[in-house]
Parts: structure tokens; sequence; C-alpha cells
């Protein structure tokens, strides 16, 4: 086959004058979001692969979403249509015809690349051919997966294990994160980071030493039969909307949703279901009971005050609210959590908050009736120094109540990536246990490194150090993920080598290594069939635990694609030799041999062959949630002491958080519509509360440089509009990247090393130009 080559399209960068804000949106989904869905997917794919490819999604022998990991009911008959706007967007990047090939990289010199933005650069289609760059060069240009290879394993061999470090995203199947981690340690190294360490470290690290697993506890059917569900620190209405779905059924069961945000978001407040007629045509369904518009970093402090009230109404009816027979039976700690609890400051819980304390005493009431309660939460709560502490808090009320073990209760950290927690579920971790070390060496007659590697942070610090040589991408964007950008671009730059796994150009393509090399790849929904035993699927890993395959059946858009496994054996049998104790081409060319390796080396996954080809495939074990079992040092659920924290920012300054917009995904730019909070048309904005505004002295649409306060150090993001919105007092929002210049790579979580995106404390510098086109910019909102 030839290359497929679509439509010419004429790229358009992002003009930040051309800013639209509108009212906020009081509603998510609904008939737009489905209109919006086939817009995308036709303007990008075309009708065929856009509808072959949309009615396969997270069905039975079809595609698992590539966008966020919330789980389908393998319980019960599924929707006709399991997905949602985001999905499909997600779904049409990469069913796109458009395509960058060796003709559209020699057109574009990587200074001019450079000048680019995201946005521009994925938009301009699929990646076809292999493609290298060497110091001195100005342009990537072609070359086989011969002299790639080869490339790649002079590198590597002219180098140390430790100065290699292999980097994973979180829409790697399960089979290539296994294969990827057997590679690097093979090789003698632990230097394995992944998005994780960006995103829900902190919940693996908080989980795993008081409930014995760091994961999520809790099925699809608990959250839909809760009697209380706190949504905490998240946005499900752009980044996992098919969880408003299971919302909306909790309440219709019965149950009542508590949303804890400093940004009220549509799809906390009404729900406009597109798969019924009143969610397309009427006003939806109401999501949340209660909404409190928590500051920045103030929900330990609001954890610390439910417990305290729940203990006091405990002493006022012994019997009635903690369950005291599972404390005494499978936990540990309690006496000295309950004293700490005993007393509170109420005037510094309000100051920490934002809240009233009537407020949370009413939270309160409804935490003490319920008798089956879910915590779920997400970035919001675990970017800060404190996370870690913040999520123990949260432990500490599921276990005082007994919410562990029974239906429709438990720990729910809600997942980004649709594989993210099956990455380290099958061996991406730089902190690897001894137990899987040696059930791999085992497996293969390796000797595995014991040593811990580096995580995204650290990695990011000693490519900036000049201490790694090689630096392996297996999918991602790290140059816009980590933190501090600019340290980022500078350690990519400074290293030997960059080989990037990608499916479309992005940043860290054109802030390579001194030599560069981009292998293009087959995305979820291609067909990989070029296998001596004919089509091949993968599986994945969803935030219930949930281990399912998936198969693409889409043409691929070129003939030079290679699958994921089928790149880390060739480039394992390059490095390591013909030699190798490892069979790498019997993986490469049959999944199923993959399989067989991990299910004699990953826990949970045994027999695993058979039991992925049930129509849904199995649940991963669970001993908190399937027997209330916790396998923590005591061998119980752990109950911790810590001293309250919150953010405070210095004088003159407030607490910035970074999110998404409703058009993207991580680094993903689907669009410039940030629809739900009326933001259009650019993406440098900086969204205010009114009062601060005016007590800021600066005025509504002005545009201003960001200055980041941290240790003594500033960093700078400049030109960045104000907009005046109803987000917590001393509070401000920015979108995710382009505000991470302004997280220090020192401001991190505690113990997670978490880079602190929820935690950034900045000020604001008049521009010379700040208020030009202003009066023209609130003319046009004036008439919107």
């Amino acid at each position: 086959m030839a290359d497929v080559r679509g439509h010419v399209v004429e790229l358009q960068d992002i003009n930040e004058d051309d800013l639209v804000v509108k009212e906020p949106k009081g509603s998510a989904a609904g008939l737009k979001a489905v209109g919006v869905s086939f817009e995308r997917g036709l303007k990008q794919g075309g009708v065929s692969r856009t509808v072959r490819s949309m009615y396969r999604i997270n069905q039975h022998q079809g595609v698992d979403c590539p966008g966020c990991a919330w789980p389908e009911s393998i319980t019960g008959d599924r929707k006709p249509i399991e997905f949602c706007e985001n999905g499909a967007k997600a779904l049409a990047e990469e069913n796109t015809t458009r395509v960058a090939t060796p003709e559209w990289w020699a057109a574009h010199s990587i200074s001019e690349l450079r000048d680019k933005t995201e946005y521009w650069l994925g938009q301009s289609g699929r990646i076809t051919h292999p493609m290298m760059i060497r110091e001195g060069e100005t342009h990537y240009r072609p070359v086989s997966w011969s002299e790639a290879f080869t490339t790649i394993a002079e590198h590597v061999q002219a180098t140390t294990p430790d100065r290699c470090t292999f980097y994973t995203s979180g829409r790697t199947p399960n089979e290539t994160a296994f294969m990827y981690q057997l590679f690097a340690r093979s090789l003698g190294t632990n230097n394995l980071p992944d998005c994780s360490n960006m995103c829900h470290e902190s919940s693996g690290t908080a989980l795993n030493p008081t409930i014995g697993i760091g994961k999520g506890t809790v099925s699809l059917e608990d959250l839909e039969h809760s009697e209380l569900v706190f949504v905490v620190g998240q946005n499900p209405g752009t980044n996992h909307p098919r969880m408003l779905g299971s919302l909306a059924e909790c309440r219709r069961n019965g149950g009542k949703v508590v949303a804890v945000n400093p940004l009220p978001e549509a799809g906390l407040l009404r729900f406009k279901d597109p798969q019924t007629p009143k969610g397309l045509l009427a006003d939806g369904e109401r999501i949340s009971d209660e909404f409190l518009q928590i500051k920045v970093g103030g929900d330990q402090a609001l954890f610390q005050a439910l417990g305290h009230l729940l203990l006091q109404k405990e002493a006022a009816a012994p019997g009635t609210v903690i369950d005291q027979e599972f404390i005494e039976s499978e936990t540990a700690g309690f006496a000295e959590y309950a004293a700490a609890r005993e007393h509170l400051d109420w005037a510094e819980i309000e100051t920490a908050t934002g809240l009233q304390r009537a407020e949370i005493e009413h939270i309160g009431d409804l935490l003490a009736a319920s008798k089956a309660t879910i915590f779920c939460w997400a970035l919001g709560i675990t970017q800060q120094p404190h996370s870690v502490d913040t999520i123990k808090e949260i432990v500490n009320l599921l276990l005082v109540q007994g919410n562990f073990g029974k239906p429709g209760a438990g720990a729910c950290p809600v997942r980004g990536h649709s594989n993210v927690q099956g990455d380290r579920t099958f061996g991406i971790w730089e902190k690897p246990t001894e137990d899987l070390l040696q059930r791999i060496d085992a497996e293969f007659g390796i000797t595995s490194p014991r040593e811990h590697g580096y995580d995204s942070t650290e990695s990011m610090i000693e490519m900036a150090k000049g201490e790694i040589d090689v630096f392996v991408s297996l999918g991602g964007n790290l140059a816009l993920a980590n933190s501090d950008t600019a340290y980022m671009e500078a350690g990519l730059q400074r290293t030997g080598l960059t080989v990037h796994i990608s499916t479309k150009p992005n940043r860290s393509h054109v802030v390579h290594g001194k030599t560069s090399i981009i292998l293009p790849t087959l995305g979820r929904t291609d067909r990989d069939d070029k296998h001596p035993g004919g089509s091949q699927f993968l599986t994945v890993e969803n935030s219930m635990s949930v281990v399912s395959s998936t198969r693409g059946r889409l043409e691929p858009v070129s003939d030079h694609l290679l699958a994921e496994p089928v790149i880390i054996a060739r480039m394992a049998e390059a490095v390591l030799g013909p030699d190798h104790a490892v069979d790498w081409k019997a993986m490469a060319e049959d999944y199923d041999v993959i399989r067989d390796h991990c299910s004699r080396v990953i826990p949970g996954t045994e027999d695993f062959n058979r039991r992925v080809r049930e129509k849904y495939g199995f649940v991963l074990p669970n001993p908190p949630r399937d027997r209330r079992q916790f396998a923590t040092q005591q061998g119980k659920g752990q109950f911790t002491v810590r001293a309250l924290e919150y953010l405070d920012p210095p004088e003159g300054h407030l607490v910035l958080q970074t999110m998404r917009s409703h058009d993207q995904y991580n680094t993903t730019f689907y669009g410039l519509d940030d629809r739900y909070r009326g933001i259009s048309g650019g993406r440098r904005v900086i969204l205010i509360h009114p009062e601060d505004l005016a007590a800021s002295g600066f005025a509504d649409r002005e545009l201003v440089d960001v200055v980041s306060s941290f240790a003594g150090e500033e960093l700078r993001a400049d030109r960045f509009r104000l907009v005046s919105y109803p987000t917590a007092r001393g509070c401000v929002a920015a979108y995710y990247p382009e505000a991470n210049a302004l997280v220090h790579r020192d401001l991190v979580a505690r113990e997670s090393n978490t880079p602190g995106f929820k935690a950034i404390m900045v000020r604001f510098e008049r521009r010379a130009d700040g208020m030009e086109n202003r009066e023209e910019v609130s003319s046009l909102i004036e008439s919107v």
C-alpha cells in the first residue's frame, strides 16, 4: 500500500489576540457534544474511518478508547455508543489521514518547527517514516529501520546503563510495557520514568503503606450504588465525561454526590446524557448535591475537619457513626488518630479551605449518615507538596467508617491515560519491588539491577547536568509534560541521543538531543497484522483493575509503521545482541508469548491468554476490596497522623493551579475551544476571581507577564491575559502545559516527587503592550 495522502490542510497556528470569552456553561455533554464528536472525526479521517472506528470503541473485540481510563460495565450490556466527546476527539487524532511525510520534514527546518505551537505540530498528521537528525543538521531526514536501530545500538553500547533512561506514556499497552521494562532491566537499569510520576504517583505512595495496594478499591457498580460519593480535585466533564453517567446513576439510586473543587466545573453541575432524548433536548440531570468551592491545597484541612466531626458524633451517639468492630479487627493506629482529631482550630480550617464552618459541618452530617462512601480524586489532590499526607487523610476517613470491602464503598483515584495503571502493573516503575525482580530473573535467566532508577523529575535534572547519554521515549511528550519547561528542554538538548517512538510530531522532537531518531508506530486503532501468525491484539487495564483486549482494524497510513512490540524487540536485539537470554523475536511475532511470560511474572495474570479472551476480560485481585485484607507492614489498614498543611502565598502572590482545556488531553491539543469555561481562540489565559483582579490593580483582559517564586528563585512566562472568572478567592488557574514553565523543578510532592502543578505562587507584571486591543476585545465580548 502506498502512503495515504490526506487532503491538503492549511495549518493554523494560535493567535492569542483571537481570544473570545463567554459565560461559563452550566451543564456538560448533550447535543453539542455529539455534533463536535462527529465533526472532528469527519474533519480528520473522513466518513469511512470515523464510522468504522467509532462503533468499535470500548466494545467486545473492539478498540479500547485511547483517551481516559474510565471503565465500562463488565456485568451488563454496554451501550451502542460507549465513548464520550473527548474520546471521539482522541480517536479522530489517531485516525487522521493527514501525514507528516519525509517531504513535510524536508520543508520545515528545526529552527522553524521550534517556533510552532504544539497545536500546529499535532495537526500536521501521522509520521510515515523513521526519521533522524544528527548534530549540526538543520532538518530531519528519512532513514531505514535498520539504520535507526544500528544507530541506537551504537549510542547505548558506547555508554553505561545508568546513563540511559527509558520514559513511558500512559497509552502504552500492557504487553509493550512488559517488554520495555524487560529491555531496560536486561540492559542493567531501572531508569524507567513514566507519566505516573507526574500525575498519580502521590496516590500510590499514600495508598501502599496504608491499605497495601497502590490502586483504587471500587468497581463501577460500587460507584453507581454508593450512598455518598466525594468527587475531589477533578473535572469529569472534560477529563473523563463517562464518569458523569455513573454519578447520575448513583443519584437515581438514592445516593448523594459532593463536589470539592476550586472551580465550578460544568460537568459537576448538570449532565446532559447524549444517549437519551432528555439529555439531548432538555436541561439534563443535576450531578452534585453539594459543591464546596475550596481553596487550592486546602483539602487536607477539610478532611481533618471531617474526621473531627465523625469522632464527635460517635461520642455523642456511640455505635452509630464509626465502625468499631472493623477498626479493632482490621486496622492499626486508631488511638493516635483519634487523639490527634480530638481538638480542631476552626479559624485555621476556615483560612486553609476558604469554606465556612457551617458548610463543612453540613458535609460532616452527610458523611456520618452514610453507610457506604466512596472518595474519588484526581490531580487536584496529587500535585502539591503535601499531597501524600492529604490522600492519607482520605484513607483515614474511609477506615474510620469501615469503607473497604463492602458494596458502594472505597477509594477511587481516577486515572488519566487509558493504560497508565496497567503500565505500572506490568513493571514500569523506577522503584521495583524485590519480588518483581526475582520473578523476572527466574522467568528469563537474567540478573535485573537492584538499584532504584530515575523518575521523571530526576531524569530531567540528570539530563540538565549532562549525566544522561541516551533518552528513549515510548510515546509521550516529556518536553511539555514535565515541570520547569526551559530546564527540561535544555536537558533534552544536552543528551547524546534522543529516541521517540511516536505517532505524530510533538515538541520533544524539536528540542532533541545531539542525535535524534523518530520511530513511527501503529496507533491503537491501526490493524496489526504483519506477523507470521496473522493479526494480533494487545491489552490494557482501566482505573478499576479490569484487564481487557484492544484490537485495531483500520488500515495504517503508511507501510513503514511498526507495532510497538516489534520496535522494542528489534531495538533490544540490536543493543543486546543475538545471543541474549530473552527470545525477543518470539514475543514480537506472537503476543500470546508475551502474555504467557506475564502470567508467570505478574501476580493476578495467571492463565492470561485464556482469561483475556473472555468477553470483557478479567479483574485483577485487590485484597482490600475482595477480602478486607491489607498487605501493609502491619498487615492491617493503617491510620496515620500528619500535621495540618496548606498553601499560604507570600504577600502580593496568588496560588496558581494548572488545568486542561476541554479541547486537549495532556499535551495533545484537539482544538482551541474550552467550551464549558467559555474560553476559545487562545490558551495563554489566567482565570482570576474578580475581587482578586480588582485588588491586584489589573483590568479584565489585560495582558501581563506571570512570575512564580520558589526557594528564592523566580521563573517567568510572558503574555498571558487575565480573565475574570468565578474561581476560589486567592487562587488562579492557567492551562497546562503553557504554565509549566512556572513550576520550579524542585517544587514537588514530598515522598512521591510529583511536580507541584497545583501549588505555584505567582504575581503579575504589567506589560507595556498590556492594554493593546483591549477595547477591541471588550467590544467583541459584549457582542458575543
